[in-house]
């Protein structure tokens, strides 16, 4: 499968890590050109681009950079996908330790996904935002095996969740259907799931226990 990444951190490094050994084609871009991603590149085989070709052909997209740098985005990213690309979201808001205040998570009352679909003008999946870096290259097992984590997925999109859904099975890890994106703040910073490394029953109740109140450390 031909797979975008924009963003080359800690999620975006490993899933290109990840995704490289298990045989897709992928192309990774960062904010500072394919000139900086040299060292990735010849570890992985992965084709480092600039963000606006990421998307290039690609029958699901990456976006795993910080959440106030998504408006910085190049114009049109996702023109050049290949039809009903699945677009994954990987953002959080953390507005006093990275992001600043952004009114329309604050006042307006939107999700954080939802946010980044006005901006990339395109349906987004949430998936991988509360997942531990190392654990992408770590802790994937095997269908069935008694310890496999479960990630929470959410999205309106059901065709591009379930293509999302089957690439997390791919990489080594069950998923639990978390819904639509306006129902993603279950998974926000700080809610039971987040960064919660458990089997699909125990995701899916730090899903129903999650509080729809925004925590202060969390909030500008």
């Amino acid at each position: 499968m031909k797979i975008g990444i924009i963003g080359a951190g800690n999620i975006g490094g490993n899933l290109t890590r990840r995704l490289t050994a298990l045989g897709h084609d992928v192309s990774v871009a960062n904010s500072r050109g394919p000139e900086t991603l040299k060292d990735l590149a010849r570890e992985t085989g992965a084709t480092p681009v600039r963000a606006e070709d990421a998307a290039e052909g690609a029958e699901v997209v990456v976006v795993t950079v910080p959440l106030k740098a998504v408006p910085d985005l190049p114009a049109g990213l996702l023109d050049g996908a290949a039809e009903g690309a699945a677009v994954i979201d990987t953002n959080n808001y953390y507005p006093k330790q990275r992001d600043g205040r952004i009114d329309a998570i604050e006042d307006g009352g939107l999700t954080e996904s939802r946010w980044v679909e006005q901006h990339l003008g395109h349906p987004v999946i949430k998936a991988f935002n509360g997942t531990y870096a190392q654990d992408i290259l770590d802790r994937p097992l095997p269908a069935g095996h008694p310890d496999r984590m479960a990630l929470p997925v959410a999205g309106d999109d059901e065709a591009a969740k379930a293509k999302v859904r089957a690439l997390i099975d791919e990489i080594g890890f069950d998923t639990v259907d978390a819904g639509g994106i306006d129902d993603s703040w279950r998974q926000q910073p700080d809610t039971p799931v987040y960064g919660l490394r458990a089997g699909a029953d125990a995701v899916r109740e730090a899903l129903r226990k999650a509080s729809p109140q925004r925590p202060a450390d969390f909030r500008y």
